[in-house]
């Protein structure tokens, strides 16, 4: 009989949580008024159909990778984790201008952190809370200690400037979040999955621009985002009232509004914190959900240890959602 070798696993501590968060966005704000002077829309218009009153356009000279730094680097000191600790950066986005090389390590490198894994992820819209859940799972698994997750976009690069359905919607920023072992559960099970039968909904058109079927997209969101987050809360063990903030992906207020509605009707509380971003944000997919928390944090409408329940949704068609705790 011959002795054969056997494998050895990592294990890593049973509960993670949030440690700090971060954002970033480029300076240059513009109005639904500004739009109306390059296209047929007015700020009415703009209001009623998306939510939107301003968002924040990249000059042409600020990169995706720009914003990333920034947003990671501010994550890392509200956390007050030195880029040494960190061994994990995952870059959730989906308007990186080259495949190769990636968003992530060139981050790592320019936030000063040495030897990192680093990888982009791109679930669109749903980017941000893929990977705070791979993030979740590398730490228990034991094959990260501390990992830096920063969903960032350069959408305006995407966007035909005169598409009057998209370039209302879609802006720029970055939102960030480290993530670290705990001694009690802070961060619940992702939900994720995908419709792949509904890709033509949202697709680059002609490798350039984004194009999306927005009505069909609105349909889908409002009737099947609910049910995921409520799924969210059931493999984290909460009830709707449980729930003190929901961030759910800022790609349109009446689709936010639509969900809030829903779980409340499930039985979530009326004081409920319902994030806003894309007022003043826009829709800045992988980054709209770390850019809504770190903001309501800054404004002290997110405090530390409230229950907050985030679900992304977006081009794939991708979804995914959990619960954590605030930082």
């Amino acid at each position: 009989m011959t002795d054969r070798p056997s494998l050895r696993q990592s294990t890593g501590p049973s509960s993670t949580r949030i440690l700090g968060t971060g954002s970033h966005q480029p300076d240059k704000i513009v109005t639904n008024d500004d739009l109306s002077q390059l296209m047929d829309t007015n700020d009415q218009w703009i209001r009623d159909r998306v939510g939107i009153i301003e968002r924040r356009f990249g000059e042409k000279d600020e990169l995706l990778v720009d914003f990333a730094v920034a947003a990671g680097s501010a994550a890392l000191a509200d956390a007050g984790v030195d880029p040494s600790e960190v061994d994990t950066v995952i870059l959730p986005n989906c308007t990186m201008p080259t495949q190769i090389p990636n968003a992530a390590a060139q981050v790592a490198t320019r936030i000063g952190i040495q030897s990192a894994g680093a990888f982009d992820l791109n679930a669109a819209c749903a980017g941000f809370c893929y990977g705070l859940g791979v993030a979740s799972d590398l730490i228990r698994a034991g094959s990260a200690k501390k990992v830096l997750v920063i969903g960032a976009e350069k959408l305006t690069d995407s966007v035909d400037p005169l598409d009057r359905a998209n370039a209302i919607i879609f802006a720029d920023g970055a939102g960030a979040a480290v993530v670290g072992g705990a001694d009690e559960p802070g961060i619940g099970p992702v939900v994720w999955g995908s419709a792949g039968d509904l890709v033509d909904l949202i697709y680059m058109r002609d490798g350039k621009y984004i194009y999306q079927e927005g009505q069909s997209v609105f349909r889908w969101a409002t009737t099947q985002i609910a049910p995921i987050a409520l799924r969210a809360l059931e493999a984290a063990g909460l009830q709707p009232s449980d729930v003190d903030i929901l961030i759910p992906h800022q790609a349109n207020l009446r689709i936010v509004e639509s969900i809030a509605k829903k779980l409340r009707a499930a039985g979530a509380r009326e004081d409920l914190v319902v994030a806003d971003d894309i007022k003043y944000s826009g829709n800045t997919s992988s980054a709209s959900i770390p850019l809504a928390l770190d903001h309501m944090r800054k404004a002290g409408t997110a405090k530390s240890g409230d229950v907050v329940l985030a679900v992304g949704f977006g081009a794939g068609l991708s979804y995914a959602g959990q619960a954590f705790l605030c930082p």
